[in-house]
């Protein structure tokens, strides 16, 4: 009977720490303060919402569906592993998983102590939480002959800012408690949480979130209730006259004629038969008795619901410059460059690689070829070989490898599909163009797949976006309307929407709008103009006829090419760092160049002097190849060092550096010719003449020489010797 009882006692124990939250150890369940407490029983696992986002050492690795909102069940039970030997500044307890961000300060609580302890726990960017000591402040004008209570549960309070009274910043007299605005942020989301006194939202969603507010990414709760709104879709069916002379009774409403139930147009709350009310058959405005005299018998001057001026239901609500509050909380939720994102995409390449033939300089046709093949996959290497006409192999050759074949390949790509019919306008300026036949063979979503094949395979920028197609794309910068600029210049719309642009009287706009009357019909402008001021009305609905609703279908097949190996999704997330490698032209500068080559000094002190010389030449060599006062250029310096004709879109991998070739002399030691690769001091003093290059691992090799003419003589040869050898090996 005892061991029964222990096992019932220590099944109850079990039970109770599988409620408790494993970060926190508490079992509450109140969302507002702590957040969904979600219960995982395959895993014997309960934890806050709350207590996961601001947990100093776990991040989301999963999917949204994985284990809780995309934190891991390993990492949830490795956080509490390693918060076990931390000891609450709260409670005294071990089980602290949260720090103040502060890297000075050592205090950890658990989340229900942070909030006794007045942490503040920001829950955006990186969900930093701060102490006491550290958490951030307000400092808003105060204003005490205003009435100082709670806007939310109306309460009195002390007019003291502090951890547990804020105030909006927008107005002088909404003064809230924490825990008031905290559930009302909960209850409202993200769409409707604002000053309940002065209505702002978003100078007021940005203090809140700074001062700790949790703000859901969601709708409103009482827009999420099941039936909410049930009764407003129910239609009033009742015949409400005096005396009602249908023989089916009041309730019967008939789709037309006499017995068709119509609804007063004022109040829509009272209904009557035709024949009832002694209405014509086809009267359609009635308006029932109470309304009438409420309106002093006039109803029927009163202006129709539906007669006034439209507003479009495009959005349900206007659009928030307040980022997103929390969505995710993610160990890369900085933006990084371009670079960086780009890398992270290329992890899914494989190594099995897929071959790529191109006769000539053929290289859009190679591609085509290549995206249209039955078995295409993304993730495979490319493998390139340049043929010519009697299939004889062109490149790589001997003064380059595969990398350096595909890399060429990549930069003909980009530059042909900037020239490719999908495209118009000048160039570094391209807008997409609307082509039959390219839309027949679908060229649009093959250029777009191309495209995001050479950003992730290491292909140069493509530069050549206007920032009209770019917006178009991705909506950046957002909310912006497109104007006459943004056309195609000399094209036959453009033309014509700039002489309607620039009329200045009544009389000159009808008469373009009359010579241009079929593109306004077909845009469905073609409408009486009455005042000059409907000028840029027509001119902004034709602008976005032109770019947006004429090239429906090229854009969204443009968009999903470019979803390949999710460039275009990584884009989307961030679109004004991608906004310098698609739309401007990156140019190769001396300052690029220096930035990009990691320099390996030597340890010893003699040879280190020498190098820091070595290095004042190079980048005095770099500023002269930049304005042409060498016979290289920057570019054939790149390509000498790393194989590549441009700096590639994803960065050069491995990064580049460079290293020194240290001639012997007199006073060099045996160690020192060992260390050199044992060879005679005439060769290696032939050999330190001039600078070497490892394109393979993108590595070069600066000779030390006496004077800066020396140096750059060495380097000028060098580099227009392999050039050289590279165009007749071509």
């Amino acid at each position: 009977m005892k061991k029964q009882v222990r096992k019932r006692s220590e099944g109850t124990s079990s039970s109770m720490l599988e409620e408790c939250c494993a970060l926190c150890r508490l079992s509450d369940d109140d969302p507002a303060l702590f957040g969904e407490k979600v219960t995982l029983k395959e895993h014997k696992l309960s934890v806050h919402y709350f207590c996961l986002l601001t947990s100093s050492g776990i991040y989301q690795r999963g999917e949204e569906d994985e284990g809780v909102f995309g934190f891991l069940v390993d990492d949830i039970r490795q956080e509490s592993r390693r918060s076990a030997r931390l000891k609450c500044f709260g409670c005294k307890k071990k089980g602290a998983c949260i720090g103040c961000c502060v890297k000075s300060c050592k205090k950890t609580v658990h989340f229900p102590c942070g909030r006794k302890q007045k942490f503040i726990f920001q829950y955006t960017g990186l969900f930093p939480s701060y102490c006491s000591d550290h958490s951030p402040t307000q400092s808003v004008s105060l204003d005490l002959s205003l009435p100082q209570s709670c806007s939310v549960c109306l309460d009195s309070l002390d007019p003291v800012l502090s951890y547990s009274i804020l105030k909006c910043p927008a107005c002088h007299g909404s003064w809230f408690h924490r825990d008031c605005v905290q559930r009302q942020a909960h209850s409202a989301g993200f769409f409707f949480f604002r000053c309940t006194l002065c209505n702002n939202k978003e100078s007021f969603q940005e203090e809140m979130l700074r001062m700790g507010i949790y703000i859901p990414e969601r709708d409103a709760s009482w827009e999420m209730e099941a039936n909410a709104y049930s009764e407003l879709l129910v239609v009033y069916t009742r015949c409400d006259a005096l005396t009602c002379v249908c023989n089916n009774g009041r309730t019967h409403t008939a789709k037309s004629g006499w017995f068709e139930v119509i609804r007063c147009r004022l109040c829509g709350s009272r209904g009557t038969h035709r024949k009832c009310s002694g209405l014509k058959v086809d009267t359609s405005d009635w308006a029932c008795s109470d309304c009438t005299q409420a309106t002093d018998g006039k109803a029927s001057l009163i202006a129709s619901p539906q007669g006034g001026q439209r507003r479009t239901l495009l959005s349900k609500r206007p659009l928030s410059t307040i980022h997103s509050p929390i969505s995710c909380k993610r160990l890369a939720v900085s933006v990084g460059t371009v670079e960086e994102l780009l890398q992270s995409l290329s992890s899914q390449l494989r190594p099995v690689s897929v071959q790529v033939e191109v006769s000539g300089d053929e290289a859009l046709a190679a591609g085509l070829a290549l995206v249209r093949r039955n078995d295409f996959d993304p993730s495979n290497t490319l493998s390139v070989r340049f043929k010519d006409d009697d299939q004889q192999c062109l490149y790589p050759s001997i003064l380059g490898d595969g990398a350096t074949a595909q890399q060429h390949f990549l930069k003909l790509l980009v530059q042909q599909i900037q020239d490719s019919v999908v495209f118009e306008g000048p160039e570094g300026s391209k807008n997409l163009a609307l082509d039959s036949q390219a839309l027949r063979e679908d060229l649009y979503f093959d250029v777009g797949c191309l495209l995001a094949l050479s950003l992730v395979h290491g292909g140069p920028p493509p530069s050549f976006f206007s920032h009209a197609l770019y917006q178009c794309l991705f909506n950046h910068p957002p909310n912006s309307p497109l104007t006459v600029t943004h056309m195609t210049p000399d094209t036959h719309f453009t033309r014509q929407v700039s002489v309607i642009a620039m009329a200045e009287s009544l009389e000159d706009l009808k008469e373009a709008a009359s010579a241009s009357w079929e593109f306004l019909q077909l845009a469905g402008c073609n409408r009486p103009i009455s005042s000059l001021e409907e000028r840029d009305v027509v001119v902004e609905d034709l602008v976005s006829f032109t770019m947006i609703t004429r090239m429906q279908l090229p854009l969204q097949r443009f968009r999903e090419g470019l979803q390949t190996l999710g460039v275009f999704d990584q884009v989307q997330l961030f679109p004004s760092v991608f906004c310098s490698v698609l739309c401007n032209t990156v140019r190769l500068t001396a300052q690029t160049v220096t930035r990009l080559f990691t320099v390996q000094f030597s340890q010893q002190e003699v040879r280190l002097s020498r190098e820091t010389a070595a290095i004042t030449f190079w980048r005095h060599f770099l500023l002269e190849s930049e304005v042409g006062r060498t016979s290289v250029s920057l570019q054939d310096l790149l390509h000498f060092a790393t194989g590549a004709e441009e700096l590639p879109a994803a960065g050069l991998l491995p990064p580049p550096s460079l290293s020194f070739l240290h001639p012997l002399s007199c006073s060099q030691t045996g160690a020192e010719e060992e260390e050199m690769g044992q060879v005679g001091k005439e060769g290696w003093r032939e050999e330190g003449l001039f600078p070497r290059s490892q394109p393979s691992s993108n590595h070069l090799l600066l000779p030390i020489t006496s004077s800066y003419q020396s140096f750059k003589s060495s380097m000028d040869q060098a580099i227009s010797h392999h050039m050289h050898l590279l165009s007749t090996g071509r």
